[in-house]
């Protein structure tokens, strides 16, 4: 599970997928029907038609249920086993994501002076 401590630091100007960046954007395309559980970490998921992330529920007997439905966007935090995005649809979907507190990689970083 990854820390909630801040562990480099952070630059206000420093967009997604760049140095120093606490954000990066990530997306997984799924056929109609598909699952594809969340690796460990924490989600901030853009709206999409036709997906929906659930979660793992069958210590109440209803396998996995809902919790952002489709065409909903939010934050959540993933265990790596009992979190999923789901395409409900019947045709190719993209779901869009940014995961928070990424391990971008920060070479101007103090470790690498």
């Amino acid at each position: 599970m990854p820390s909630l401590a801040l562990n480099k630091i952070l630059l206000a100007s420093a967009n997604a997928n760049s140095t120093a960046a606490y954000f990066i954007a990530g997306s997984t395309g799924l056929t109609s029907g598909a699952s594809s559980v969340l690796a460990a970490g924490s989600y901030v998921f853009y709206p999409v038609a036709n997906v929906a992330v659930q979660v793992n529920n069958s210590s109440a007997g209803t396998g996995f249920a809902n919790v952002l439905a489709n065409n909903t966007g939010g934050f959540m935090i993933a265990d790596g086993t009992n979190v999923r995005i789901t395409n409900l649809g019947n045709q190719l979907a993209t779901s869009t994501y940014v995961i928070v507190g990424s391990e971008v990689a920060a070479p101007e970083t103090f470790g690498n002076v």
